[in-house]
């Protein structure tokens, strides 16, 4: 099948570095970002949608039907906030996102990046709590499939100009990491092509923990 999916958090870390994959990979076909300011990145297969407000996505609504993907990428750290911001700025727009989605694109499969340590029980820390809630609420949405991506430490891309400041300074760690610890470590292109692959076939599961994403970016 040939993917056309929309993508959000193209500007940060974890979104282009899937938009990497994705215009990498001979099976997509067409890839719409949604970014608050440009990107800079042009690719034949690639559109650009800019939009300032993230809490109301009624005045794009028109653009984001007829896809049969979406990665949902964008996030923020929850350090230095209180549970009401965060939850603001990770469950109401992630949900009022898919709530929009959902009807219009009855075949697609929603991918949303979550975190290791998340709490589906949404009784636990505040971060993991939150974050579980998402899950949980995405999980209620009429999409043809949803996929609840979790992974831990995240070796970057070469050549991406968004990588965290913090992941630059300790990638030459990363064989030892990936040696010591291989339930928690994954690369973003292992992360990238197991939400690609996400869309391409069916997994028995919701929730996909490390090892799930290693495994499925190999399919």
């Amino acid at each position: 099948m040939k993917i056309n999916a929309l993508i959000t958090g193209a500007t940060g870390m974890v979104g282009e570095g899937v938009l990497h994959e994705c215009l990498l990979h001979p099976q997509v076909e067409s890839v719409v970002v949604i970014n608050r300011r440009p990107g800079g990145v042009t690719h034949p297969k690639l559109k650009e949608i800019l939009h300032t407000d993230f809490f109301d996505f009624t005045p794009i609504r028109s653009q984001l039907a007829g896809y049969n993907a979406c990665y949902f990428c964008m996030g923020v750290s929850s350090v230095g906030m209180k549970e009401p911001e965060y939850t603001r700025l990770t469950y109401d727009i992630t949900v009022r996102f898919a709530r929009l989605l959902a009807p219009l694109n009855p075949d697609m499969t929603f991918c949303y990046v979550s975190g290791a340590g998340t709490d589906s029980t949404e009784t636990k820390g505040m971060w993991a709590r939150v974050k579980g809630k998402t899950e949980n609420e995405l999980k209620k949405l009429p999409f043809k499939k949803v996929y609840l991506f979790r992974p831990g430490y995240m070796h970057p891309t070469p050549g991406l100009k968004n990588t965290i400041t913090f992941y630059k300074y300790i990638a030459w760690m990363y064989p030892f990491l990936r040696w010591a610890f291989p339930g928690s470590v994954s690369t973003l292109k292992e992360l990238g092509l197991a939400m690609i692959n996400s869309s391409r076939k069916e997994y028995g599961q919701h929730l996909l923990e490390v090892k799930d994403i290693v495994r499925m970016a190999k399919d």
